[in-house]
């Protein structure tokens, strides 16, 4: 049974395994294998563990297995602005609305509801699934940072 839940200590190692199968397999398409290879190596289970100390972190489980994850933090420490962080579904689970159900729990969280504005930076690959959840170009802007994302973002009236 396919489920959403916060995360917990101990599923930074599956988090971080999502994470790389997702871009060694899909993510690839779009980035070379530098640009992937490096982001697997910086978004590991250390990490993972340490991004859930400052952001809100949810994990899609099919029964007990992590299958998909994302996460919202405040935008630079402020309150009224906030970002979505590292979105990833295994690749045999796209086209299943998982990640649709990320963006939707990371939408009820209390973080994501006091923001005016929320940021999302999206790679090539992600693109077009945030434009279709109401994301669009912060700015106008519709070229790749030095980053190799998309700078993405919806504007809300936030709730009181």
């Amino acid at each position: 049974m396919i489920h959403i839940r916060k995360f917990r200590n101990g599923d930074e190692q599956a988090v971080a395994d999502v994470i790389a199968v997702t871009m060694r397999t899909v993510n690839i398409k779009d980035y070379p294998e530098k640009y992937i290879e490096d982001a697997v190596a910086f978004l590991n289970a250390s990490k993972i563990k340490e991004r859930s100390g400052w952001m809100h972190l949810y994990v899609v489980c099919d029964d007990d297995m992590i299958i998909g994850c994302g996460g919202i933090a405040p935008y630079w420490s402020k309150e009224d602005e906030s970002i979505i962080f590292t979105v990833f579904v295994l690749p045999e689970y796209h086209g299943h609305g998982i990640g649709r159900s990320i963006i939707e729990a990371i939408e009820k969280d209390e973080i994501f509801l006091r923001a005016r504005r929320i940021e999302v930076p999206a790679s090539i690959t992600a693109l077009e699934f945030y434009r279709k959840m109401g994301y669009d170009y912060k700015d106008g802007k519709k070229e790749i940072n030095e980053d190799m994302v998309y700078l993405l973002e919806k504007r809300r009236e936030p709730a009181v």
